[in-house]
């Protein structure tokens, strides 16, 4: 059965210039990102697209996220174009109001110049190692489990992670201040053994010098409640599959969030880019950057400033 959600949803993600296909929706708010105009549902099965999953989706009109609260039950029409989906018309059903005595449930949202935790990890080669040792380089994070079948998902974002591999490698400049992590959030399938071997099939090699600026780890299961709330992770375990959203963070070369991306509207050069402004930014102006990225105008004031001092130089 999931086989057949899954061609069917892959089919649908490559007609090309076909019209858009729709489907009715009905689930429930677990969180909101305004910011990126978004919200993670928990759908319940969508006839002829996938089964009963969390996701995030692109809420339209933007708008739209003003009238939603976590916990909110909702319909709406999933809208599938090309390779990209998006939810329209939605409406409220019912609000899920939490006990008194407890807080609505929210993920926490990486914002530019949080601090970023120390989390231990378990590498490819069955070595611990731990997020504050990469600093001093600008750190690239994505969170993948490894036998993921959603060609949107998992798949995607190592695709576009080799591509950075690729780009960094012919620019030695850049190979050593740049590290690359992997970090998969199912430990109990997603062994080293089973690391290194993604590792290799993803980049196409098995020269073990990859694992020098591109990692593979694994979340170990105590700190993976932690970890997923930082990055703002929903997974859920069914069948032996895990339905989940998607999480990767710019992490600058002094340990703090630069930029942090809620799914998988992103593409290596993007990423590039953000590497690019988070290694000129010296760490004493972080607080500064931190406040320029907060304000709707403050990249392009920012980018603006660099710039210059590069002018100047």
């Amino acid at each position: 059965m999931f086989l057949s959600v899954l061609i069917t949803f892959s089919a649908a993600c490559n007609r090309g210039s076909s019209p858009p296909k729709r489907y009715a929706l009905k689930g429930k708010v677990i969180s909101i990102d305004k910011n990126a105009g978004a919200a993670n549902i928990d759908n319940e099965p969508i006839a002829g697209f996938m089964d009963a999953m969390v996701m995030s989706y692109t809420i339209k009109p933007a708008t739209t996220l003003d009238q939603l609260q976590p916990g909110d039950s909702i319909t709406a029409d999933v809208v599938v174009e090309s390779e990209k989906y998006w939810l329209e018309n939605v409406k409220v059903t019912g609000h899920s109001k939490p006990p008194a005595d407890k807080p609505a449930a929210s993920l926490h949202i990486p914002a530019p110049g949080d601090e970023v935790p120390d989390f231990k990890l378990i590498n490819q080669s069955g070595k611990p190692v731990s997020l504050h040792q990469y600093r001093g380089q600008t750190l690239l994070l994505t969170l993948i489990y490894t036998h993921c079948p959603f060609p949107d998902f998992c798949p995607r974002v190592s695709h576009e992670f080799a591509a950075i591999d690729r780009q960094v490698r012919s620019d030695p400049a850049r190979y050593g201040k740049t590290h690359l992590l992997s970090i998969s959030f199912d430990p109990a399938h997603d062994t080293p053994k089973v690391l290194r071997n993604y590792g290799f099939s993803c980049a196409g090699t098995k020269d073990p010098t990859l694992f020098a600026h591109w990692e593979f780890t694994a979340i170990p299961q105590i700190e993976l409640p932690d970890f997923a709330d930082y990055f703002a992770l929903t997974y859920k375990e069914e069948g032996g599959l895990i339905t989940h959203s998607l999480s990767t963070a710019v992490i600058s070369p002094d340990g703090k969030i630069f930029k942090w991306y809620h799914g998988a509207d992103w593409q290596a050069s993007d990423l590039l880019q953000d590497v690019a402004a988070a290694s000129r930014v010296p760490s004493s102006l972080s607080n500064q950057v931190s406040l320029l990225l907060r304000d709707p105008g403050g990249p392009s004031r920012m980018f603006a400033s660099l710039k210059n001092l590069e002018e100047t130089q």
